[in-house]
């Protein structure tokens, strides 16, 4: 599906697609907000820096996924990089505050510069579509599997949004999501689970922090960063918008996330970029019944997304009040449909199945390497299969 430059009708709206762009919001705060925490403190931030860094991150991201949805008429969503933000959680603790910034801002530079020599879009355009669809089932594995290992500790939670589920898919389809989340949320609330009365409102001011430069830190760790970024998230990323049917060029996509990095860095943007997890939710039948109207549910996300810009504090506050088992059903209903049909495509007959396997395989197994997530090595796997395989058919 290539993007359509025609303008938003109000009538691709719809609550399931609000919902979506919410969901994906709470699942990427909730899974990995404590590492960019994490992060921030081993650069030496106090408590408003570390504000600052989650208000302009929320801020870039709402700005990127209302932009690329609107521009694209698909659901391109972006996110901060987890890998990066574990990297940097290990490798800043020797670096000054200004320093880190550079390092933010060499790696941006590096994303910027890759996307417009346009190579990213070359070497994306010969994944094939099941190696493609592979390496999204493994990333997205883990949250279908999430639901049933939340059981044993909130059973009663977990399997009556289940039940709420199955009930909804079978007379209100479109609704299922929306009424999971509100299902889950009212029982939590009965049963004591939900407490919100620690969250307060409190406007986030950013923080301006000069670069310095360091040619250490920029080799050190800028290096491992844009690396790490481009491996664990970009090309996932791409994966999730090609497996779900929308082909995209890849350079614009790459060149705008690494020049709003670079512009914001100063503020605490480490690394924005492509999403994988989130878009996959945005991106499935679950949103809207047609694909064409799915961006909606792009735009909700960024909307969301600049929420917890305004009141970052707030926003975290009130994720983390939520409980772990909420949040894993949520998602994992949330992206049955996009697991369901991306395992179809590695299990269909066709000349790419036994590559597209083992892409599934070690993407799934979540094994990391020289500080490269399992994503990349999955596609290695499945590219180096497929090579091989077809080296053989022509001797």
């Amino acid at each position: 599906m290539k993007p359509e430059k025609t303008p938003m009708q109000w009538q691709d709206w719809s609550v399931s697609a609000v919902v979506a762009g919410f969901v994906a919001v709470l699942v990427g705060f909730a899974s990995s907000v404590a590492i960019v925490f994490q992060a921030a403190s081993a650069a030496g931030a106090d408590q408003a820096v570390t504000a600052s860094w989650i208000a302009v991150l929320g801020f870039a991201m709402g700005i990127t996924c209302i932009g690329f949805s609107w521009y694209f008429k698909a659901p391109v969503l972006t996110a901060w990089s987890t890998p990066g933000a574990a990297l940097l959680a290990s490798s800043l603790t020797e670096v000054s505050l200004g320093q880190a910034v550079g390092v933010f801002m060499f790696s941006a530079l590096l994303t910027l510069l890759l996307g417009l020599s346009g190579w990213f879009d070359k070497l994306s355009s010969r994944i094939p579509l099941p190696l493609a669809a592979a390496m999204l089932a493994g990333i997205l594995l883990k949250f279908g599997l999430a639901i049933f290992i939340s059981l044993p500790d909130s059973p009663v939670l977990v399997l009556t949004m289940l039940v709420v589920f199955l009930v909804a898919k079978r007379w209100l389809p479109r609704y299922a999501v929306p009424l999971v989340l509100c299902s889950g949320l009212l029982l939590a609330f009965a049963m004591g689970q939900l407490d919100i009365s620690q969250v307060a409102w409190t406007p986030v001011q950013p923080v301006w922090v000069s670069p310095q430069w360091s040619w250490q830190a920029l080799i050190g760790v800028g290096i491992p960063l844009f690396l790490v970024t481009m491996t664990s998230q970009n090309i996932p990323g791409l994966a999730v918008l090609k497996a779900s049917g929308y082909q995209l060029p890849a350079s614009p996509l790459l060149s705008w996330t690494g020049l709003v990095t670079l512009l914001s860095a100063p503020w605490g943007n480490f690394s924005i970029n492509l999403a994988a997890i989130t878009a996959a939710i945005c991106s499935g039948p679950e949103a809207h019944p047609e694909p064409a109207k799915r961006y909606t549910a792009g735009i909700a996300a960024g909307v969301f997304y600049l929420c917890t810009g305004v009141a970052g504090a707030t926003v975290v506050a009130l994720f983390a009040a939520f409980p772990e088992a909420l949040v894993a059903t949520v998602a994992g209903v949330a992206l049955l449909g996009t697991i369901a049909a991306n395992l179809a495509q590695v299990s269909a007959e066709s000349p790419h199945r036994d590559a597209a396997m083992l892409t599934f395989l070690v993407t799934a197994s979540g094994q990391s390497f020289w500080g490269i997530a399992s994503p990349f090595w999955g596609l290695l796997a499945g590219v180096v299969t497929m090579l091989l395989l077809n080296w053989r058919r022509r001797l």
